[in-house]
């Protein structure tokens, strides 16, 4: 399937940064991240990744997010976007900037 260019473009990626990374209880497989998304924009995003990474991990990343998801509601928690990861043999591994962006930053 073929996406028109005109709807990529309504994709907002951005970088952001991983304040805080916290278990959700009753939940194996996801974490609750806390991102800064710059100028005093924060947003949650439950993240399926807790098989593969340890919060340490995360914590301080810049990462590469989709900003503009409609929000989910995972057990109790709003989700507000979602962060983009390759899969290798089955493992997420995240997308990051190559150098120290700063939150907030379009990815084109």
């Amino acid at each position: 399937m073929t996406v028109p260019f005109s709807e990529f473009q309504k994709i907002d990626l951005r970088v952001g940064k991983v304040k805080n990374v916290e278990e959700i209880e009753g939940l194996d497989r996801v974490y609750k991240l806390e991102i800064d998304l710059g100028e005093r924009e924060k947003r949650t995003i439950v993240a399926g990744v807790k098989e593969y990474l340890e919060p340490y991990e995360l914590l301080g990343k810049s990462i590469v997010v989709v900003a503009n998801l409609e929000p989910k509601e995972v057990r109790g928690v709003i989700s507000e976007g979602m962060l983009l990861a390759a899969e290798v043999d089955g493992r997420p591994i995240l997308l990051v900037p190559e150098e120290e962006v700063k939150p907030g930053t379009p990815v084109h």
